[in-house]
Order: C-alpha cells, then structure tokens, then sequence
C-alpha cells in the first residue's frame, strides 16, 4: 500500500538529541526534560524502564504473537526486545519523526528484514489505511510535547480495535501528568468497555492501558501465565517476571 505524506503540516517537536554517559545512551528532545528511551550500553537489549517491561505484559494472555505492530520507535527498547526475544513475530514499527529514525544504529535498532520493517509514516494516518489485523499493538508514540494530538482522538482508538485481530490485544502507553491522560482514558473506555485494565508504575509516572476484543482477560489463567513461556529465553524472562506480578496484582483487585 502506498504511505501518507510522513510529516504532516501539524508535526512539530525539537530535534532527538543522543547524550551518552558511560554506561548509557539516551534520547531526548530538544527541550524538554523527559528521556524518552534509555539503552545500557552493556546490554542493548535490556528493557531499561520499568514502563516498557509493563508494556510487554501482553505476554500473559499471548506468549507468541505472530503479527505486531507499533506506533512510536524512540530508541526502539521494545523493537528491539520483541524481535530478539519472540522470534516468531514479524513486527512493523510505525515512526513520524526521520531524525528518530536516522538514530536507530545508535540504538542497535535491527536492520529492515523479512519479519522488522521500520515505516516512516503518521501513525494515525497508517492506521486509516486499513493495515493487516495484528495479535499485538502496542502504542508509545510521545515528542517532545507529549502525546499528538491525533493520537487523543476517540477515532484514533476505534482505529486501533479495527487493527487488531478477533482476540488482539492493544497497548497504550500513557504519562499520568499529562493533559492529554483523562482524555485518552476516557476514550479507550468508550471503545473498549470492560476488557480494558490499567496498570500504574511504581513511579507514578506512566499508565499502561492493556484493551482486548473478546474476553481474552477474563479467561486467562494467571497462574500459568506467570511461568516462563516455553519458548522465551531464561535472560528475557528474569526481566520481565518481577513486573508482570504487579500486572497480576492489578487484575486480582480489577
């Protein structure tokens, strides 16, 4: 299919900036204070940020996604750490900004190949488009000003449910300071109704919103979720495990 314009007329934010310190590598906007991605440079692949390993709770209810899409690169934590860890997804990566994607070595981000492509596109705008249904997707798309504007919008998240496969699961990364995060909230809800969760970092800073099609949350048995999927590596998997208990004590109170 053929991409909208990738930097539309309403896209503004300073440039990436790179600050490396000796054991790190993270990516800031110019002007703003926020890090948007951290990477260790003694393990690349490392979910730095508690934030992202909440975001990979999608494991829980599908260990082995076979379709992935997401919306925002940044330094490509998740990227990286999906293509590396769940070897049988093909994984498309949606990202407005060229200078973010002209930093993706920095990041050690893979090259495009048969199952990781990078799009320079408009998130938003690709999703009109009529994509193929993914099991997974997962939205982490902020600037320097925050979440865009498009990416608020009630249509935005009906776009993202038509996206998603009969039992796909859509996640959404969202700031608890930020304007933009009732309104988000209350537009997932609308969409989403009750197969809808959310989970709070230990910080106070980040809301992950997982949303399902279906009753995939309710028919989940956590207990077995919580051992190692098969086919996950020990490294991934010691990761992710001390997160993924505050994921179940969330759904224990829901």
């Amino acid at each position: 299919m053929s991409l909208p314009d990738s930097t539309p007329a309403d896209f503004h934010s300073g440039p990436p900036e790179l600050r490396r310190t000796r054991d790190a590598l993270t990516l800031q906007f110019a002007g703003s204070a926020a890090v948007q991605s951290i990477m260790s440079v003694l393990n690349p692949h490392a979910l730095e940020l508690e934030y992202t390993r909440l975001m990979m709770g999608f494991l829980l209810f599908d260990s082995d996604p076979r379709r992935m899409l997401m919306i925002g690169l940044g330094g490509g934590s998740l990227p990286k750490f999906c293509h590396r860890y769940l070897p049988n997804a093909s994984i498309d990566v949606v990202e407005i900004d060229p200078e973010v994607i002209a930093l993706r070595d920095a990041f050690h981000v893979p090259p495009d190949d048969a199952r990781f492509r990078v799009i320079a596109a408009d998130g938003s705008q690709y999703l009109q488009m009529d994509p193929e249904p993914v099991d997974v997707l997962l939205v982490d798309a902020y600037d320097g000003r925050g979440m865009p504007a498009a990416l608020c919008e009630q249509t935005f998240f009906e776009d993202c449910d038509a996206a998603l496969l009969p039992d796909g699961i859509l996640v959404v990364n969202l700031h608890l300071e930020s304007e933009s995060y009732p309104i988000c909230l209350a537009h997932l809800r609308e969409v989403f109704g009750t197969s809808l969760f959310e989970v709070i970092d230990d910080d106070m800073t980040n809301s992950i919103v997982f949303a399902c099609k279906g009753e995939r949350f309710d028919d989940t048995d956590l207990r077995r979720a919580l051992r190692k999927p098969e086919r996950m590596s020990k490294d991934a998997w010691r990761q992710l495990q001390p997160t993924f208990k505050l994921i179940e004590a969330t759904l224990i109170l829901r």
